[in-house]
């Protein structure tokens, strides 16, 4: 949830040419920012997705084995509706993943394989905001947010991970911000309205996550639910839907 009575939103910084987002699963993209990523890739910026798992343990009815390979394949036609074609993926086990070096490390790795100049990633605190009673947030949410903040450094200093210049991946120092979607403390945000029905597609892709998730019909369900996130902090945007954004310069 966001705090609406909280002040203007500022635009998102534009002087940057490549981006690397970075989450737990398939669809968190798609719930968070995908109308931002739409605009971002219509004007000529690379965005890289790089998620910590395949999501297969998102739905009870299909085996992890089932469940992985069929999430990766609705990520990455998702990924390719609003111009992301390149989408890798960790191998974290989904839903234990743990905060600590291995993470940071993955994540350290991945910057410097990219060479971003913005890095993107979901909530990475206790809830999803909004004072008492707000949902609670997941620990695989928290442990690639938080890790992504600190691997933002990680991958900049070569004392830190010294085995992944013995791998050819040279420190990256260029991250200057890292963007956090869905926070309850939005500093930035994007105008969501040109990418709006791109990112309605987009989630739409994780059609199999959708009907497991919910009865309702799904294409119902996304362009209510995508409507509304982008609606909430509308007043503080200039009345334009808005993807928000905490942005922490480095």
């Amino acid at each position: 949830m966001i705090d609406t009575h909280a002040t203007d939103l500022l635009e998102m910084p534009g002087d940057w040419q490549r981006a690397l987002a970075v989450v737990a699963h398939p669809d968190d993209l798609e719930y968070g920012c995908a109308a931002a990523v739409a605009d971002w890739t219509d004007a000529g910026k690379e965005v890289v997705y790089v998620l910590a798992t395949r999501g297969e343990a998102g739905i009870d009815s299909l085996a992890p084995d089932v469940c992985g390979p069929l999430r990766e394949r609705e990520q990455r036609d998702s990924a390719a509706v609003v111009g992301v074609d390149r989408v890798e993926f960790l191998d974290h086990r989904d839903g234990v993943i743990e905060y600590g070096l291995g993470l940071r490390r993955d994540i350290a790795a991945a910057i410097r394989r990219h060479r971003p100049e913005l890095v993107l990633t979901l909530n990475h605190r206790d809830t999803w905001g909004g004072g008492p009673g707000a949902p609670w947030n997941t620990p695989d949410h928290l442990a690639v947010g938080r890790a992504t903040l600190d691997a933002a450094a990680d991958a900049g200093n070569r004392w830190i991970f010294p085995e992944l210049t013995e791998q050819g991946l040279e420190p990256w120092n260029g991250v200057r911000w890292v963007a956090v979607a869905a926070s309850s403390t939005p500093t930035h945000a994007v105008d969501a309205g040109p990418g709006l029905d791109r990112a309605i597609r987009s989630l739409l892709c994780h059609r199999a996550y959708i009907e497991a998730l919910t009865d309702q019909d799904p294409e119902e369900y996304v362009r209510s639910f995508l409507t509304a996130a982008t609606g909430r902090a509308s007043d503080r945007f200039g009345g334009r839907p808005a993807v928000t954004f905490e942005l922490f310069a480095r």
